[in-house]
C-alpha cells in the first residue's frame, strides 16, 4: 500500500480494533510513553483458546502490515498462552485466559494511561 505510514497511536488503535473484530476479550490499549521508553503503546487482549490466540495474532500482523508497519519480533506461541508482537512503538500482548489472569500486565503497567478498554 502506498501512502503515509500511520503514527503509533493510529497503529495501536487498529491493533485493538482488529483484536476486537476477532472476538478477543478485555482489549486494553495503554499509552506507556510517560512510563517507559520501550514503546509508545501496549495492546493487551485475551483469546479464549489457542486457536483464537493464533487467529488474533495473525489478523493483527496482517492488518498492521497492510498499514506499512513491520513486525520486528514475535515471541511465544498459542500453546504457551502468550504471544507478543513487537512493531517497535506498538507492542501487542495476546494472552490465553489463565495467562492473562496470572501475569496481569495492566496492573504491572498501572501508571500507564488507558486509552481504550473493550470488554
Amino acid at each position: 500500500m502506498e501512502g503515509v505510514l500511520l503514527d503509533s497511536a493510529q497503529l495501536a488503535r487498529i491493533a485493538a480494533d482488529t483484536a476486537s473484530d476477532k472476538k478477543a476479550s478485555d482489549v486494553i490499549l495503554l499509552d506507556i510513553q510517560e512510563v517507559t521508553t520501550i514503546a509508545d503503546y501496549f495492546v493487551i487482549c485475551t483469546g479464549n483458546n489457542p486457536r483464537q490466540v493464533d487467529a488474533i495474532a495473525g489478523a493483527i500482523d496482517e492488518e498492521l502490515g497492510k498499514q506499512g508497519a513491520r513486525l520486528l519480533h514475535r515471541e511465544g506461541t498459542s500453546d504457551t498462552g502468550w504471544i507478543l508482537l513487537d512493531f517497535g512503538d506498538v507492542i501487542v500482548h495476546i494472552f490465553g485466559v489463565k495467562e492473562r489472569e496470572y501475569y496481569r500486565l495492566e496492573r504491572v503497567w498501572s501508571e500507564a494511561k488507558t486509552v481504550v478498554y473493550l470488554q
